[in-house]
């Protein structure tokens, strides 16, 4: 594919995704124009007498501290130094790929002063796969991510770590493998590598779009199992969702009609007595279509925080001043990042449910456990608790983070957002759901098969057709997890939701 142009107003979610699984990207010219412009206004203020923050001051607590013409570089370099104080495992590579874009496109925006040599560096890292080693706690979101992003700028100074070839090697080595050589920071050129949102905005886009994947695969394997335990497909009908207009609720309602068109479960069990059937079947639109609602507000934050600057102090180069002020500080991203964890929470607590009923006989007309011998074979017995456990550590990692606060700082950052913490937290619930529903793939391909030769709708049925091209049925006790893992592996694949839509079509 072509290199995904910079120009810090146009990138998408879906472009930094490309990045981090290893497009090129380039910088616009207009762009350029914009760093140019921002790197005069910040030479010019270090040439006057005017205390300015982050040029030619100290940092936070020690802002009213001046700093000598002959020290400013030195206070740069000290800044990323000090600073990169982050602990715990490096973020993967393919994260730090999105966090090198993410910053190159808000220091495009022309308002941090940073030198176009410097910008062009992070660029070139990025191309040549110079990817940093950037500890993945460490950061309380108040001024950004600092200490994840001194770890960043160090190597763009010849310091710090990077991978290299697949190898952690000291930030100079990488540098000099790729061809490349370190610069020497000028006045602010630290503070504006380090002031910004982008760890926990990278960490956060890539959850977002897993779990955006994750929700239209809720409805493929919901069918299915609706479908396995002979529901009824009414609650569907297009009035009903009519009468309740949210959007992501008339979305999967859709796509439920459309997955189950041409079913020959349905009419086999249109007598049979049963006048509702479990919310769990019943709901999907309601539960699957909130979650929806809740990622569609998440995305709408993160398309606006990808293309915004955060950097301290401001730079408008049109007025040739600098402003000091917060718009760093990651509340934004926080709080939507609790309201991914809490929203796609929901699509593994009611998938959970519908695995309970498709194993457990008193609530279906399947053999226990999903085993044609039940007793001598165990089935999908332990499959089940694995979703109980997993639906139940999320209800923990769904609690927000950014509630919380701490002063740090000397108390000069007295409010801070934790958005990093929010970052992780929601890809642990979206990593989570992945498994649930990949175990709910699984149990309801192999209670269709007990089924034939009834035929679910055409694009669950679909569904379950590309799930056993991969996954044999499950005829005599085996080591499951590697199913879970293939399955689940096929959810992130979107293999299952491309063979319901050849035949059921597009699905929202």
């Amino acid at each position: 594919m072509p290199p995904i142009v910079l120009d810090g107003e146009n990138l998408t979610l879906e472009a930094v995704e490309a990045i981090a699984e290893g497009a090129s990207c380039s910088l616009h010219p207009r762009a350029l124009r914009r760093v140019r412009a921002s790197r005069r206004t910040v030479e010019r203020a270090a040439r006057g007498g005017a205390a300015v923050y982050g040029v030619n001051t100290g940092f936070g607590h020690l802002a009213q501290v001046r700093i000598a013409a002959g020290d400013l570089e030195a206070l740069q370099l000290n800044l990323l130094r000090s600073h990169a104080a982050g602990v715990g495992d490096p973020l993967p590579e393919r994260v730090v790929r999105a966090v090198l874009a993410l910053r190159a496109n808000c220091l495009a925006r022309g308002h941090s002063g940073i030198r176009p040599e410097t910008l062009d560096l992070l660029l070139r890292m990025l191309a040549r796969r110079v990817h940093p080693v950037i500890p993945e706690r460490g950061s309380v979101s108040a001024s950004g991510d600092l200490a994840p992003l001194a770890h960043l700028a160090l190597v763009l100074v010849g310091e710090g770590e990077a991978w290299s070839g697949g190898r952690r090697v000291p930030g100079a080595a990488a540098l000099r493998r790729a061809g490349l050589a370190p610069v020497h920071l000028a006045p602010k050129e630290g503070i504006a590598l380090i002031n910004g949102t982008q760890v926990m905005l990278a960490i956060g886009i890539l959850a977002l779009l897993r779990a955006e994947r994750l929700a239209v695969a809720a409805d493929v394997l919901g069918a299915m199992t609706l479908e396995a335990l002979k529901g009824s497909h009414r609650p569907f009908d297009r009035r009903v969702h009519a009468a309740r207009p949210h959007t992501g609720q008339g979305t999967s309602a859709g796509n439920l009609r459309r997955l189950l068109a041409g079913s020959t479960i349905e009419p086999s069990h249109a007598d049979c007595g049963r006048v509702q059937d479990s919310y769990s079947l019943r709901c999907m639109p309601q539960v699957h279509g909130a979650a929806r609602d809740a990622l569609a507000h998440v995305r709408r934050t993160l398309a606006i925080e990808v293309n915004a600057s955060t950097d301290n102090p401001m730079v408008f180069a049109d007025e040739d001043e600098l402003v000091s002020a917060g718009n760093f500080h990651g509340q934004p991203v926080a709080v939507a990042l609790d309201h991914l964890a809490v929203g796609v929470c929901a699509l593994g607590t009611i998938s959970e449910r519908r695995i309970e009923r498709l194993l457990n006989p008193d609530l279906s007309d399947l053999p226990a456990f999903l085993t044609p011998e039940p007793g001598l074979h165990s089935g999908f017995m332990m499959a089940q608790v694995t979703a109980a456990a997993l639906v139940s550590e999320n209800k923990t990692h769904a609690h927000p983070a950014s509630v919380d606060t701490i002063p740090t700082s000397a108390a000069k950052e007295d409010h801070v957002a934790m958005g990093l913490h929010a970052a992780l937290k929601a890809t642990r619930v979206v990593d989570n759901v992945a498994h649930v529903l990949g175990i709910e793939a699984l149990a309801a391909a192999q209670a269709l098969d007990f089924l034939k030769p009834l035929r679910a709708g055409k694009g669950a049925e679909a569904a379950r057709a590309a799930l056993r091209r991969r996954i044999p049925r499950l005829v005599a006790d085996r080591v499951l997890a590697q199913d879970i893992a293939a399955s689940r592996a096929l959810l992130d694949a979107q293999v299952l939701r491309q063979a319901a839509e050849k035949v059921a079509g597009r699905l929202a």
